[in-house]
């Protein structure tokens, strides 16, 4: 058996909840390693839905372990409301299911502040942030001025630290105009908190190095998708952490032997949320409809997403950049009814073709997409469970995308239920 990480292979909502709820059935443990409260996850279990933000998915399943590596910028009050969510809807969150790395950096907000006033600032050049401290928090993290989960032990430390990450976060506030942050306006809620937190604290790699020991199933839940990762992705319209696979190691300390396979979560389609460029975007009646029958708006934010084309070009990268051994295809039901679908197979600029994204800003605005087009199927593939009720349309959609990113299809989703799903090559098994 082998421990998975589990990404999105696209600008993030793929449908990532779902897939690892479902493989969570086979793993002991979930651990998320990067992001913020910035991105969500929607189940659909036994007709309850659930919304998580930072909670792992496993934690809605019993006797499951969910932990929060040292890579996720944590917002207290966030992360207690969503624990207060869905216990309203019968998940018990306890020590005994719910484990936080002691060195994960904290969300405070004055973090907050800075990240609306810098939006507002830049005005038509706004990077679509959720303005909720996410960027602020991890540059304060590079910076080495964070406050870190530890640190809520030491009142007197936790000051100290508070009032030198002021300084700077402060500075900026007043170069926008707005009121700066005084010391005890963040520290005395957070004392109130803080003793709530620390009960869910501990070294995670320690505990990741004995749960490998023992040889428990361990499964790593990305946020966001590759394309929005802050090296390899649509540069600056991007997040503030590392969305790759390899971020799994780095934001939970299991080191590099730690993980076997990479599932790339992939939508059948491609969408985005927020600004940035977008190929395959349709901004017509087709774009429109895709979005409605996907029911396309952000967990988190409830804006909608902008729908294209499926861009097997940028899918292709992404398989390369992370090392995704298999890719979960979801949302295959949405296209069902559509008399031709069509496939980014490349790019061109200014008659020069490209068979990648390149990294320049103003290129990545103005390629124009390169199309194939296939023809659609009337049949519908809603709930569908095995390969064989697939149209066969369909599976020659499928089978091409295969080639075009040069990935195998692992699993296949029809649906929202976590049931609709087709094995075709289980990752824990490889």
């Amino acid at each position: 058996m082998t421990n998975v990480a589990v990404i999105g292979s696209q600008w993030g909502d793929e449908g990532k909840g779902k897939v690892v709820d479902w493989l969570s059935e086979r793993a002991h443990v979930v651990v998320r390693f990067q992001g913020g409260h910035n991105a969500g996850h929607t189940l659909v279990i036994d007709g309850v839905t659930y919304k998580l933000s930072l909670l792992p998915s496993g934690i809605v399943r019993p006797n499951k372990l969910s932990i929060i590596g040292n890579g996720v910028v944590i917002d207290p009050y966030a992360l207690l409301s969503e624990i207060e969510s869905v216990s309203k809807l019968g998940v018990i969150v306890t020590p005994e299911n719910l484990r936080i790395a002691e060195n994960a950096p904290l969300i405070l907000p004055v973090h907050r502040k800075v990240d609306q006033m810098a939006e507002a600032i830049r005005g038509k050049g706004k990077i679509g942030t959720t303005g909720r401290g996410i960027g602020p928090a991890y540059e304060d993290k590079v910076a080495r001025r964070a406050v870190r989960v530890c640190d809520l032990a030491d009142p007197d430390l936790l000051r100290e630290k508070i009032e030198n990450l002021l300084v700077y976060n402060n500075a900026l506030l007043q170069a926008a105009g707005a009121p700066p942050m005084n010391v005890d306006e963040i520290l005395t809620p957070l004392l109130e908190v803080a003793p709530k937190i620390l009960s869910f604290s501990t070294p995670v790699w320690l505990l990741l190095d004995k749960l490998k020991r023992e040889g428990k199933r361990i499964l790593f839940e990305g946020a966001q998708g590759i394309m929005l990762d802050v090296d390899h992705g649509t540069y600056p319209y991007v997040t503030s952490s590392n969305t790759l696979a390899g971020t799994a190691t780095i934001g939970s300390g299991i080191g590099m032997g730690g993980i076997g396979y990479v599932l790339g979560i992939t939508k059948a389609y491609t969408t985005r949320v927020g600004s940035g460029p977008f190929p395959t975007e349709l901004t017509d009646a087709i774009g429109a409809k895709i979005g409605k029958i996907g029911n396309e708006f952000g967990t988190v934010t409830g804006r909608p997403r902008r729908c294209g084309w499926f861009d097997a070009v940028l899918v292709r990268q992404a398989v390369k950049i992370c090392g995704i051994t298999g890719i979960a295809l979801t949302k295959l039901d949405i296209l069902d009814g559509f008399e031709t679908i069509k496939i980014c197979v490349g790019y061109k600029h200014k008659g020069v073709l490209y068979d990648y994204l390149p990294a320049s800003m103003k290129i990545q605005a103005e390629v124009e997409p390169i199309y194939e087009e296939m023809s659609g199927w009337s049949e519908s593939t809603q709930g569908k469970r095995s390969w064989v009720d697939l149209p066969a349309q369909a599976i020659k959609y499928i089978r091409r995308i295969e080639e075009l990113i040069e990935c195998q299809v692992a699993l296949l989703s029809t649906s929202p239920k976590r049931e609709d799903t087709i094995l075709v090559r289980d990752p824990f098994a490889d």
